[in-house]
């Protein structure tokens, strides 16, 4: 299966529904037909006619939408009920990437897919009727509040999100630029539900950012796959290269997907002519490789992922893992291994739907859905990568346990305040830290929390997390490409 240019029949999505991320799709009409009539084969155009809905079905459909108009209690709306059945036929595969997007929710995902938007910068799924991050943008407003992958979303604004399908989640979580998004997460280890609130901002539409590392390492970081990441990633590439470059660092940490052409195309020149980039199988079981065409690199390369790593960028580290013989290092990965293509033109009247329709597979044949890419070094980040922010619904105090509090300590701690402990309690060690910190920080000494030391702490420990010399996972990835380089 080649993806090369405008040889392409479609651009098929991998990522899942967004609130606030950059989608993209190009779909051309002419070409999609003829890439469905090769995609479905006779056999399965032949299953298609035999599945049809009869009279009979059609006449059961009509009855039930003339009861509900005519003898429910209540007065209704014939395009709701309309999209209803649509939701409850796609709701009835149990897979959270197919769904349907009335005209309204279709408009706003393509201009979020034709342009910058403005949002929180957080991927989401619906998985088992939850609305789950899969990862926040690097940079973005969602990142910056502490937001982090596998929170699950429950209220926004005060409205709580229980019987919404997707989009209209999506719909809530998504705003102007300068409002505030109250979110309601609840974290995995932490008791309480957490209140993040996000002020919404333009997403930048830079997918691609490059610089050079001691030891003439480089390291590219993509954000997530859009139409133009494999032009700009060929682009920093080929400076680095022109600077000597002995080793390479490609990070995908916190990239939720893209484009399945854009990351074939970033990944080509890395493996040697022939060998499949990846695999793309059918309903029926068929399987099409993609080949490479490139002719390998003469430098060694790393992978850095995480669980907020899904799909395209689960492609590429899987084919770096088997097809060049990388080194993966960091998190095991979020575990997403289907294919969405949009219907738009199909639809009709400005409605969309997303739906998967294959799978895809690592260059040897795995699918890695719901299981994600194993790494080769497993590497976790310091505890406060992961503190949660706190709530600031009270004044944190001596002689209390919380969750608010386990997270102040873990905070504190990586910032260099010991309290000798972080199970919660908050004992006379974590009162000298936070003077201490409060000290620092011009604020008033009172060992207490309230919300200007809540905010300076988190300020802090953002600050913190974003310096390289604290990345363990990143430290790990140069030290490995130094050992290959010395060999």
């Amino acid at each position: 299966m080649q993806f090369k240019g405008r040889t392409v029949l479609v651009f098929v999505l991998l990522t899942m529904m967004a609130s606030s991320l950059l989608t993209l799709m190009i779909v051309d009409t002419t070409p999609l037909q003829l890439w469905k009539e090769k995609a479905s084969g006779s056999s399965a155009a032949s299953a298609a006619s035999s599945s049809s809905l009869t009279s009979k079905d059609l006449n059961k459909i009509s009855t039930t939408y003339q009861l509900i108009e005519s003898k429910y209690l209540n007065q209704t709306d014939h395009d709701k009920l309309v999209n209803g059945a649509i939701n409850g036929m796609l709701e009835s595969l149990e897979d959270p990437f197919t769904v349907y997007m009335d005209q309204k929710e279709a408009k706003q995902f393509d201009e979020s897919i034709s342009s910058s938007f403005q949002g929180i910068g957080a991927e989401v799924s619906m998985d088992d009727g939850k609305f789950v991050i899969v990862s926040p943008i690097k940079g973005s407003p969602a990142e910056k509040a502490g937001i982090q992958a596998n929170d699950v979303i429950v209220a926004v604004n005060g409205d709580k999100l229980d019987g919404l399908t997707l989009n209209q989640a999506v719909m809530k979580i998504r705003g102007p630029k300068g409002t505030q998004a109250k979110l309601d997460l609840v974290r995995q280890g932490v008791g309480d539900p957490i209140q993040v609130i996000v002020v919404r901002d333009n997403i930048d539409v830079e997918t691609v950012y490059a610089e050079m590392l001691p030891d003439q390492i480089g390291k590219i970081e993509i954000r997530q796959f859009s139409a133009n990441t494999a032009t700009r990633f060929a682009e920093e590439l080929k400076k680095l290269e022109g600077k000597g470059m002995k080793g390479l660092v490609i990070d995908v940490r916190n990239d939720p997907g893209g484009l399945l052409n854009v990351v074939v195309d970033i990944v080509n020149p890395f493996v040697q002519s022939g060998k499949p980039i990846v695999q793309v199988e059918n309903r029926d079981g068929k399987r099409e490789p993609t080949p490479s065409t490139g002719s390998g690199k003469n430098y060694p390369v790393t992978v850095l992922i995480n669980k907020g790593s899904a799909s395209a960028s689960e492609i590429l580290a899987g084919a770096f893992q088997e097809a060049v013989g990388s080194k993966i290092i960091g998190e095991t990965s979020y575990g997403k291994g289907t294919v969405q293509v949009t219907f738009e033109k199909e639809m009709g009247d400005g409605s969309n739907i997303k739906m998967t329709v294959y799978k895809w597979l690592t260059p040897n044949g795995n699918w890695i859905h719901k299981k994600g890419i194993q790494p080769d070094i497993t590497i976790d980040q310091p505890a406060y990568f992961k503190a949660a922010p706190l709530t600031k619904k009270s004044v944190l105090k001596p002689d209390t346990t919380s969750d608010d509090v386990k997270n102040l300590q873990l905070m504190l701690t990586g910032l260099g305040f010991s309290t000798e402990r972080t199970d919660g309690y908050y004992n006379d060690n974590t009162v000298t830290a936070v003077k201490a910190f409060q000290r620092t920080n011009g604020l008033p000494m009172t060992g207490e929390v309230d919300t200007d030391t809540a905010n300076k702490l988190e300020k802090a420990v953002l600050t913190q997390i974003r310096d390289p010399k604290n990345d363990a996972q990143l430290k790990a990835a140069v030290q490995e490409l130094q050992k290959e380089i010395a060999k």
